[in-house]
């Protein structure tokens, strides 16, 4: 199992590999194509030997049909849709690909997912490729027995430097193994993207001549006078010291509260290795009670909002750009959104992140980001399944971190996500004339193509200085908030206290028959001791229930798991 750290890292990029079996490594070689679909692998993934089907570019173009849930945020110009777009033209002209799509939905309140399901039910025509984020989704589909299996793909595919770039953490293939196939190809993701810190009001510490907080003791000090003896005059019933929610979950990328259990020593909703090497669940480990009689504390003090329980993340942004909160977590990049619109409501608001503080005893810990986020998955009835590593191997060798001069030097698509001045000059992303568009979600694979490290260090160039050169660093410094390469360099200060959930397998046979009722007894619980409702003895409570309920077979069973990878 290999351990991400700054130094050391696998640089990484992506390439292509023949499917057929002349191709064993390096780039695809293209001599004696066939003009039409010759040894196409159907649902076998069998080639015929004396056939090269891979192309770098398409004449006649193939298709590849997919079907797309549209984030409600995302914007288009132009007149464009996510069916006809700059993205969709660029296939087509570069790689001879025509993207078809099938249908699309806007993704609120699960709307993809709820199309995708009805779609198997109901017979209607299967994606050739479908990426899918939700997590639950993706292992039915995986199930469903209609995609096929993608490891001999990859293997023949992908040339050494994306095959490097997905060993940076050999567990990113978990989830979407069965029986030793894999079924789907893991979406890499930046490092530490969802990994926080704290993001405090500068402002309001100069002002009460406060140092920023390295203990929870330190902490409960500054909200107590952000509160009681605001700054910028707010009477106490107006401030939010410290914006956290737990509505869905305790352990999410915005104003999260886990962090306030790490200080005790565990972390909630994730799998921990415990002392004796075996993993348990964090949420039943005893230091909880001191976590939750914390936020008791807070709420009673009111540190922390009264609806907590009731705010999804998005819901603790809104003190945070009013300019009545003083601290949220949330991941490096905040700055740029949604901390940056703080001024409109604050004019002499100033966020700055900081390190996650420390319980009594020094301890801390944080949720740590898994390098995927989401998978890939190939239909068994796709004619070229090569063509989607064409696209791909090309997004990763051009995109994913590419030398200075590369066709995608400065940005995705010119006057989309990034635009030049006159004097040479990137734009900063609200400049751009017609407005910013997020355009690498108009892709057929989510993001493009990222390597885990490259932005990392990209953010730790420029915060030691150094000038833009690269994409990546041409992009965070225009497209991010200014105070994100410093944040970078204070998420990687605490390193080490970074801990992932230690399962990430398909849901094992009693998880799927009762861990729905589990999660329901536990936030129950949860909230209940919070709320003062219940005693902190209710925690004891709650694990023997959750024990005897379906817990213990659970441990055992991701334990059995966590012994076949190790």
């Amino acid at each position: 199992m290999k351990a991400f750290t700054k130094k050391g890292l696998v640089l990484a990029m992506a390439g292509m590999m023949s499917v057929s079996l002349l191709g064993a490594c390096g780039k695809a070689n293209n001599e004696g194509n066939a003009a039409d679909n010759a040894g196409n692998t159907g649902n076998s993934g069998n080639t015929a030997a004396t056939e090269n089907v891979y192309k770098d570019k398409y004449d006649p173009p193939v298709t590849i049909s997919t079907v797309w849930g549209i984030d409600p945020e995302l914007k288009f110009k132009n007149g464009e849709t996510i069916e006809n777009n700059v993205a969709t033209k660029w296939a087509k002209d570069t790689l001879g690909i025509d993207i078809k799509t099938i249908w699309s939905v806007t993704d609120s309140n699960n709307a993809f997912a709820t199309k995708m399901r009805l779609a198997l039910t109901s017979g209607e025509e299967i994606p050739d490729v479908v990426t899918i984020g939700d997590a639950q989704l993706a292992q039915d589909l995986i199930d469903s027995g209609l995609f096929r299996e993608v490891g001999s793909l990859f293997d023949q595919y992908a040339n050494d430097t994306w095959k490097a770039a997905m060993a940076i953490d050999e567990n990113v293939w978990n989830p979407y193994t069965r029986d030793g196939e894999r079924m789907g190809i893991p979406v890499l993701d930046y490092a530490y993207n969802h990994d926080y810190m704290l993001w405090i009001r500068q402002d309001w510490l100069d002002k009460l001549n406060l140092k920023a907080p390295t203990t929870l003791a330190e902490l409960e000090t500054v909200m107590e006078k952000f509160k009681n003896a605001n700054p910028d005059g707010l009477s106490p019933d107006q401030v939010t010291p410290l914006s956290i929610g737990f509505k869905n979950k305790m352990s999410t990328w915005m104003g999260d509260p886990s962090w306030i259990f790490g200080a005790y020593g565990t972390l909630p909703e994730q799998w921990n290795v415990g002392a004796d090497g075996k993993l348990e669940y964090g949420s039943t480990n005893p230091a909880m009670k001191q976590g939750l009689e914390t936020m008791k504390s807070w709420l009673e003090k009111g540190y922390i909002p009264a609806e907590t329980a009731l705010w999804d993340e998005n819901k603790t942004s809104e003190p945070a750009v009013a300019g009545t909160a003083g601290i949220i977590p949330g991941p490096y990049w905040m700055s740029g959104w949604p901390l940056s619109d703080t001024v409109k409501n604050a004019p002499n608001a100033v966020w700055k992140p900081y390190a996650i503080p420390a319980g009594p005893e020094g301890k801390a810990m944080r949720h740590g980001t898994h390098f995927t986020n989401g998978v890939t998955l190939i239909s068994k009835d796709m004619k070229n399944p090569e063509a989607l590593f064409t696209y791909q191997n090309y997004m990763f060798e051009n995109y994913a971190d590419p030398k200075p001069g590369g066709v995608f030097d400065n940005g995705l698509f010119k006057n989309y996500d990034y635009d030049i001045a006159e004097d040479g000059k990137l734009l900063r992303w609200e400049e751009i004339p017609g407005g910013y568009v997020n355009s690498v979600r108009y892709l057929l694979v989510r993001d493009g193509a990222r390597i885990p490290d490259a932005q990392m260090k990209a953010l730790l160039n420029l915060a030691d200085g150094k000038e833009a050169t690269t994409r990546l660093e041409k992009e965070v410094q225009t497209a991010y908030g200014v105070e994100t390469p410093g944040a970078a360099k204070v998420l990687l200060s605490q390193e080490d206290i970074s801990f992932k959930n230690m399962f990430t397998g398909p849901p094992t046979e009693t998880m799927s028959s009762k861990l729905d009722y589990l999660n329901k007894i536990e936030l129950q619980t949860f909230n209940e001791i919070i709320y003062g409702k219940k005693p902190i003895e209710a925690f004891d409570d709650f694990v023997s229930t959750w024990k005897a309920g379906g817990g213990d077979k659970i441990t055992e069973e991701v334990n059995a798991w966590y012994d076949s990878v190790k």
